[in-house]
C-alpha cells in the first residue's frame, strides 16, 4: 500500500459524499483498495507483535508466540 493508493481511497470517499456519488466501477475499486489497506495494516501489526518479548519479574525473557487457532 503506497501513498497514491491511500490518496485514491480518500478521493473516492470524498466523491462518495457528493451529490454525484460513485459509479459501480468506482465502488468496486474503493472496496478493493480498502481491503488491501486493511490487509496491510493487519500484516504490519502481526509482524510488530511477533517481535515482542516480555521481561518477567524474575528477569527472564519470554518471547510471545502466535496462538494456534486450532487449539
Amino acid at each position: 500500500m503506497n501513498e497514491q493508493d491511500i490518496k485514491r481511497i480518500n478521493d473516492l470517499y470524498k466523491k462518495s459524499k457528493t451529490a454525484e456519488g460513485l459509479t459501480d466501477a468506482e465502488k468496486e475499486e474503493q472496496a478493493k483498495l480498502r481491503r488491501a489497506y486493511i490487509d496491510a495494516v493487519k500484516k504490519n501489526l502481526s509482524s510488530t507483535l511477533d517481535n515482542i518479548d516480555i521481561k518477567e519479574k524474575d528477569g527472564s525473557i519470554t518471547h510471545l508466540q502466535k496462538k494456534n487457532k486450532n487449539a
